[in-house]
């Protein structure tokens, strides 16, 4: 007789029943940190009432996340793009002086490197007027020992004689060891001399000047005289040091002219005039360069140049002679231009760099019609993007002009602000242009002051 086990297997279900039923008594267990699910066999058919919500006025608030600070620029602007990052070699520098000179009366120098855009003073004599009527300061800036455009130049009146001059751009007999920074050097014959005077004709604040420059490099003992406002001559000699030397004088300067008393194996770079604070920008135009040549000043040369004149901004405006017609291309020159990035970086560790980009330029069509040169975007395009690898901020001249055929409407303007090569502007273009930097630099300074202001409060 077959033994009956299905009143066990029914006792067994309900003793499992039973227990799945009490374990849903048990409290909550935790293992490891985490909380195990009840047991609740009934849990599909079981009625469980609404969750209670809590008001929104007994939740904790939610965290205040501030916004960042957003740049804006204003309407009918083009605003300088600073591209740089925490090494800060964008404008950021350069504003910084600013609130310096505003706490400690300095000098907050600007280097404004260019090519025949620039010659003679043109632009940056009226940004400089602008800056130095806003920050203050005197003078016109660095000025090489002899120049071609001298007589053209408005804001100083320059008068040399006796000396032998070298320029980069020279085809031969040029030593590019013995450059000083504006591509140049300079020999003196007996009785060499050089002479600035201030004017009131072009240009505010070049009257007078407070200090008054001379740069040379003398590997054996020099003798020179200054006679300022044409007073009595005060006479120097200068043992050599191996490096750049500096002979300077002091006062209300309105004329001061320098006399080569005695030198052999000495080179002489420049002068200048300046203010003891305020704004000082010097010009440092070379006809026909592309920018490149700047590389092969000696690093020892900038850094020397560096200590006696130190800048806070680096500006630099080049591609007047890099633009063609039919160009596209403009890796090569670009690479070779962040060498030059990267050199002046390097001497001039302490500065912001402000790459201008090239402005219009026209040329008549086989039709007879003038138009921008097809070249001339792609390298505005190439620039910016130079300006944002290398870390270091851009202003869009052809942008600021007005774009394509901007240097046709300049020239044919009324009265006229360029010259009708359809490349260069004259002295009016140059005041035009020079006032819509001054508004980006000085827009871009109210940014800066938002930005710090923002970031201060809570």
């Amino acid at each position: 007789m077959e033994k009956n086990v299905l009143k066990h297997t029914g006792l067994l279900v309900f003793i499992v029943v039973v227990a799945l039923l009490l374990m849903y008594l048990l409290p909550e267990i935790e293992i490891g940190g985490h909380v195990m699910r009840r047991v609740d066999i009934l849990g599909d058919v079981r009625h469980v009432p609404d969750p209670v919500s809590e008001p929104d006025s007994l939740l904790p608030p939610p965290p205040k996340v501030k916004p960042a600070f957003v740049d804006t620029c204003r309407a009918g602007m083009t605003c300088v793009e600073d591209y740089s990052d925490s090494t800060m070699r964008g404008m950021v520098r350069f504003y910084r002086a600013l609130d310096e000179l505003a706490e400690n009366p300095r000098q907050v120098r600007i280097a404004y490197f260019g090519d025949s855009f620039i010659e003679a003073d043109i632009l940056t004599a009226d940004l400089r007027e602008m800056l130095q009527k806003r920050y203050g300061g005197c003078g016109v800036g660095f000025v090489t020992i002899t120049s071609m455009t001298s007589g053209f130049r408005p804001t100083v009146r320059h008068s040399f004689g006796g000396w032998q001059s070298h320029s980069v751009m020279d085809s031969v007999f040029f030593d590019r060891s013995k450059q000083g920074v504006s591509g140049h050097y300079f020999i003196p014959d007996a009785g060499a001399y050089v002479e600035l005077k201030g004017q009131k004709n072009y240009a505010s604040r070049l009257d007078t000047c407070r200090r008054a420059s001379i740069f040379f490099f003398n590997r054996r003992e020099t003798t020179l005289s200054v006679r300022v406002n044409r007073g009595e001559a005060v006479t120097k000699t200068f043992e050599p040091t191996g490096g750049l030397q500096e002979m300077s004088v002091e006062g209300t300067i309105g004329s001061v002219r320098w006399t080569v008393e005695r030198a052999d194996s000495t080179l002489f770079y420049g002068l200048a005039m300046d203010g003891m604070s305020g704004i000082t920008v010097d010009n440092f135009s070379l006809r026909g360069t592309s920018g490149l040549s700047l590389r092969s000043v000696p690093i020892q040369m900038m850094r020397e140049f560096n200590e006696q004149r130190p800048y806070d901004l680096i500006i630099l405006q080049y591609g007047l002679n890099v633009a063609t017609e039919r160009g596209r291309n403009y890796d090569r020159y670009i690479a070779g231009m962040q060498t030059t990035l990267e050199h002046l970086k390097e001497a001039f560790p302490q500065a912001g760099i402000l790459v201008v980009s090239v402005g219009d330029r026209d040329y008549k069509t086989a039709e007879g019609e003038l138009r921008t040169m097809p070249g001339i975007k792609n390298l505005v395009r190439y620039q910016q993007n130079l300006a944002a690898d290398e870390a270091v901020a851009f202003w869009n001249l052809f942008e600021a002009m007005g774009g394509e055929g901007s240097m046709a409407r300049m020239v044919h303007a009324k009265p006229s602000m360029a010259n009708y090569d359809y490349t260069h502007i004259n002295f009016r273009g140059g005041k035009h242009l020079a006032g819509l930097l001054y508004e980006a630099l000085v827009y871009g300074k109210e940014q800066y002051d938002r930005r710090r202001a923002y970031e201060t409060e809570p």
